[in-house]
């Protein structure tokens, strides 16, 4: 299921990598360029940080695959992409909230401090669209109100006192990622951004 959930969040940021690249005008390498970082590159920085290497989508050639497809689909169907805006919103949310707990479990199985291993999981899950933004000259969106990487630091703290309680590890996988979950789609809603020194 996790697996299936992570190619669909990988779906998710491809194309929105595409749609952002498509809007700067880039030609079509470009825009596989942005796509593939988008879906990989916060993943791509955590394995380099934690000197596991090969990096994961080099040992698994899917991701690669499903990142060309995905490029090639919002090329093709840009017009009537729009219509998927919701659906990608939430595919590319399941996918922070995953996201952020494998890497959080990846420093715990190598023995890093808590505040690293919640720093990982939220390099995963929102370093992607940092380096997408960065290449797309943008401000980055966890750079700014919207409540995105907040939401990853959520889960991870619930990540860690869910662990001091007597339940298994799954359900702490899954409660830690429904919370990231949750608090993103809350603060879309109704609208809910961190405070600004900005008048």
């Amino acid at each position: 299921m996790f697996y299936a959930i992570d190619i669909l969040g990988t779906i998710a940021f491809a194309i929105s990598g595409v749609l952002v690249a498509i809007n700067k005008k880039m030609d079509l390498f470009g825009i596989l360029i942005i796509a593939f970082v988008t879906a990989v590159g916060g993943g791509t920085l955590r394995d380099l940080l934690i000197g596991a290497t090969p990096v994961s989508w080099m040992k698994d050639m899917t991701f690669t695959y499903v990142i060309m497809v995905s490029a090639v689909f919002a090329i093709v169907f840009r017009s009537k992409i729009n219509y998927l805006r919701t659906s990608l919103f939430l595919f590319d949310t399941i996918g922070i909230g995953l996201y952020t707990v494998v890497g959080i479990e990846k420093g715990v199985n190598i023995g890093l401090h808590p505040i690293i291993c919640i720093a990982l999981g939220t390099m995963t899950a929102s370093f992607g669209g940092v380096i997408r933004d960065i290449l797309c000259n943008e401000i980055p969106v966890i750079f700014r109100k919207e409540i995105y990487a907040t939401a990853c630091i959520l889960g991870g703290l619930t990540y860690f006192l869910l662990r001091e309680l007597p339940i298994g590890s799954n359900l702490v996988f899954v409660i830690s990622g429904i919370v990231v979950i949750t608090v993103r789609l809350l603060a879309v809603k109704f609208k809910i951004a961190l405070p600004s020194i900005y008048k």
